[in-house]
């Protein structure tokens, strides 16, 4: 069953603007040809730095030169950014191994996502955590030597950095626990929109051991140097797993998590930057364990669906979407067949991220070993890219970040 694209409020704007765009470039009913050479490159380069990428990539088919002009490397600090790749981690011989799938094709997006690569010394402990709109999270902690999976708050350092860039800025401590006892802290995430303001946050959820809800959150803000803590204001209670995965967009932060001691009832834990709102969302098929991401300015969810008799169907994709910040209900967007995909190769599949600017998933085979592009709203496989074979998992969705700099890295 196939869903309209959504009409949101930003959407509705995101039309306006490209309209004005059209006008003003003379791309409108009834123009002159020669009304858009008037203008000099720098005046488009100025117009079209206003549209969010899925527009501004539009915009490549209107000739030969606008095309050259876009997808000049020069004027990628000043032009918005779409999907590079993703960064994933394979296991071997008990270490994980960071390594990246560029998906653009247009060969500017390869890169080291190994934050040793700006720090050998300092940073090679570091794991990376989160990716936001072109900014990387790396956290690294002193392991407990009684329990190694019980990290206290003092004992754990962020950075931030942007590999584009090569900039980077390590966080103060976390503040010390407010009692004696330990708590688990594995789950951060990143909250950063370019868009919206230059600073950025770092939430990392607290919770007293695994298997218990959270009791609050840690916030760091880019924007004051310093971290706050905010109690859990849930009345539904929610665990989080070991590295659970965060998806920030529409200013919450969102993650999957546990509604039961006993893991058979997921849910979505949606906060904002200041810690003063929380919900929990109610995801479809909730005794199956989907995927979270961001599209289109909206939170997505993806899970395969089940028939009449709550037998998974692996040859179909559905997409769920929350159509904005204040509602509590997922509504499917888009079923489709990945028979196609599943003939020509032989696998079975799982959605591992969707699309920032467009109706396209990524899916990965169950054997870990390629990753596929699909157009949801076309029905096409896209590109297929064979990935490292020691068990890929963890997929970050990465924007590269050509202008600006990090609100607080100055002097490093």
């Amino acid at each position: 069953m196939q869903h309209s694209r959504f009409s949101s409020m930003e959407a509705e704007e995101e039309g306006i603007l490209e309209k004005k765009t059209n006008w003003r470039l003379g791309n409108h009913p009834g123009a002159g040809a020669t009304a858009a050479s008037l203008l000099t490159d720098d005046l488009i380069l100025e117009i079209l730095s206003h549209l969010p990428a899925r527009s501004l990539h539009r915009f490549k088919c209107v000739s030969m030169s606008w095309r050259d002009l876009i997808a000049d490397p020069a004027n990628r600090n000043k032009l918005p950014q779409t999907l590079a790749g993703f960064i994933y981690t394979t296991i071997s011989n008990n270490a994980r191994h960071l390594h990246f799938a560029a998906v653009s094709g247009d060969g500017a997006s390869s890169f080291d996502p190994c934050l040793p690569c700006m720090r050998p010394t300092k940073y090679k402990d570091m794991a990376l955590m989160d990716a936001c709109n072109g900014l990387l999270l790396y956290r690294g902690c002193c392991k407990n030597k009684v329990n190694p999976l019980s990290w206290a708050e003092h004992d754990c350092r962020f950075v931030v950095c942007n590999p584009v860039t090569r900039r980077w800025v390590e966080l103060p401590p976390l503040p010390k626990p407010q009692a004696p006892a330990s708590r688990h802290s594995t789950t951060s995430g990143l909250a950063f929109d370019p868009a919206v303001s230059s600073y950025f946050h770092v939430l990392c959820f607290e919770q007293a051991y695994f298997g218990t809800c959270i009791t609050r959150v840690n916030i760091y803000s880019s924007r004051t140097g310093d971290w706050c803590q905010r109690d859990s204001g849930m009345v539904e209670k929610v665990a989080l797993f070991f590295l659970s995965k965060c998806v920030f967009v529409g200013g919450m932060m969102y993650v999957i998590g546990s509604l039961d001691r006993m893991n058979v009832e997921y849910a979505l834990l949606g906060v904002d930057m200041e810690g003063k709102v929380w919900t929990t969302i109610r995801v479809p098929y909730s005794r199956r364990l989907g995927t979270i991401g961001s599209s289109q300015g909206c939170l997505h969810y993806a899970i395969p669906p089940a028939d009449d008799n709550n037998k998974i169907l692996f040859s179909e994709s559905a997409i769920w979407w929350l159509k904005d910040r204040h509602s509590k209900e997922l509504v499917l967007k888009h079923t489709t067949s990945i028979n196609k995909l599943m003939s020509m190769t032989g696998q079975r599949y799982k959605v591992v991220g969707m699309h920032p600017d467009c109706d396209t998933i990524f899916l990965v085979s169950y054997e870990h070993d390629t990753l596929v592009s699909y157009d949801m709203r076309h029905q096409k496989v896209g590109r297929i890219l064979n990935l490292e074979k020691d068990h890929a998992q963890w997929f970050l969705p990465y924007v590269p970040l050509f202008s600006g700099s990090l609100a607080v890295a100055d002097g490093q």
